[in-house]
């Protein structure tokens, strides 16, 4: 296998056999359709093949291909079910594999970061990776003092190909709603692009981990293996062996998936009040479920430096928009910056268009379930009332929350957990219990 930046011509072709392949299966079904055959049939002919070229692609680019494909494997549950089914395979496996880089390359790697006597630091440390993700291969090694280890190891010339990949993915954005029509792939391609600085730098992300290892130490749900060694293009931390959230979401009962769903969601609401951190890239591949119950957290290459927890607005105007108050949680988007001090529009009809995204919250317990995930899907890529899309706007400070919140309600509803969401949200998220003591209790 070659290293990641492959030749510029090549990665570049790569990308734009995409739309140029989903021209050409769009011409052939129109001629199958004048030949007379279902349109539906086609139509869903033409979605597998799209599907299966668009993540093969994406997955053997890794870099920014990668990365967009992990980003958008999370939202496969609010695929409709006639589509979802050939498309599942092709997203998830995006979340757990990727193709390896030569050994010479990696030796190279870990010479320039540990020095020419890195071999010494282990007591053994085998060629073949253990997993991959978008910018890095991982190898389970042996420390020096007998530890098993996890050794992650950057892709050579990871942040120019990623660069190069968002650029180019921009360019043909549009193809992305044949996948999931109403899906802004463009503000999503920005936002990963904007994170590219911390994301290479393996030094950055050796700090992050830290800091949550230390606010979840001895904690009996959740678990963040130490680090060893940060450097920029090397992490080594200690290794944890799990079941992947991937694997829960293929065949677990209904008991490991209400546990898995309550750790992952306890995880993500609590890493602002605990460690001044929100865990930022919440694909299940980043996960594993522990022999002993608890939920082990792998990856923090993407965090949001959150030192003061989660703003008090968020948690209080969820609570106040769900006792149905429109008129008090319009003035708190103003104040907060998602609407226009001038703003005309309906309280009515913000809170129609808001309030169903908020529904976990309402009751003791939610059960996410595909279909409610769909039925989520085809409400906002209808027409919204008059104004509301127009006027809302998400601020800078809310950006990475906001992704967070939509991609973990994506995984809740792949392993279909029944999670007590307003518990969580009322323990870990400030301003939360101001508005909520009129909500039902069941």
């Amino acid at each position: 296998m070659s290293d990641l930046p492959r030749r510029a011509f090549t990665r570049t072709a790569k990308l734009a056999s995409l739309p140029l392949g989903f021209a050409g299966r769009t011409t052939i079904g129109l001629g199958r359709r004048i030949g007379g055959h279902p349109a539906d049939e086609v139509s869903e002919d033409v979605h597998r093949r799209t599907a299966e070229h668009l993540f093969e692609v994406l997955g053997d680019l890794k870099g920014g291909a990668m990365k967009l494909g992990q980003a958008l494997s999370v939202f496969e549950a609010a695929l409709p079910e006639e589509l979802a089914e050939p498309y599942r395979a092709t997203l998830t496996r995006l979340q757990e594999a990727a193709p390896a880089i030569p050994a010479g390359t990696v030796h190279e790697v870990l010479r320039e970061s540990l020095g020419p006597d890195w071999r010494r630091l282990f007591r053994s440390f085998p060629d073949e990776p253990a997993a991959a993700a978008s910018i890095g291969q991982v190898h389970r090694a042996v420390w020096h003092d007998g530890r098993e280890v996890a050794v992650k190891v950057q892709y050579p010339g990871a942040r120019k190909a990623l660069l190069s990949d968002f650029h180019q993915l921009a360019r043909i954005s549009r193809m992305f709603t044949v996948i999931m029509p109403g899906l802004e792939v463009r503000p999503l391609l920005a936002e990963l692009k904007d994170r590219i600085i911390e994301e290479v730098d393996y030094g950055l992300e050796a700090d992050a981990q830290t800091g949550f290892a230390q606010a979840y130490a001895g904690d009996p749900d959740i678990a963040v293996p130490a680090v060893l060694a940060g450097h920029d293009r090397v992490l080594v931390t200690e290794w944890l062996t799990g079941r992947s959230l991937s694997a829960v979401i293929a065949d677990g009962d209904r008991r490991e998936r209400d546990h898995a769903g309550l750790l992952y969601t306890r995880f993500l609401f609590s890493g602002p009040e605990r460690a001044g951190l929100l865990h930022a890239d919440p694909h299940p591949g980043n996960f594993r479920l522990l022999p002993d119950g608890r939920l082990a957290v792998l990856d923090f290459g993407a965090v949001n430096r959150l030192p003061d927890g989660f703003p008090p607005a968020f948690g209080r105007l969820v609570s106040i928009g769900l006792r149905g108050d429109a008129a008090t949680v319009v003035r708190g988007l103003v104040d907060e910056g998602f609407l226009p001090a001038d703003s005309r529009v309906d309280p009515e009809a913000v809170l129609e268009f808001l309030m169903p995204c908020a529904e976990p919250a309402r009751s003791e317990r939610f059960a996410f379930t595909r279909d409610w995930l769909r039925g989520e899907a085809r409400r906002v890529t209808r027409r919204q009332p008059d104004g509301v899309l127009r006027e809302l706007n998400l601020p800078p400070s809310y950006l990475l929350i906001h992704r967070v919140v939509l991609a973990a309600a994506g995984v809740l509803c792949q392993l279909e957990a029944e999670v007590p969401v307003r518990g969580e949200i009322a323990r870990w998220v400030p301003g939360f219990l101001d508005g909520a003591a009129d909500l039902p209790r069941g």
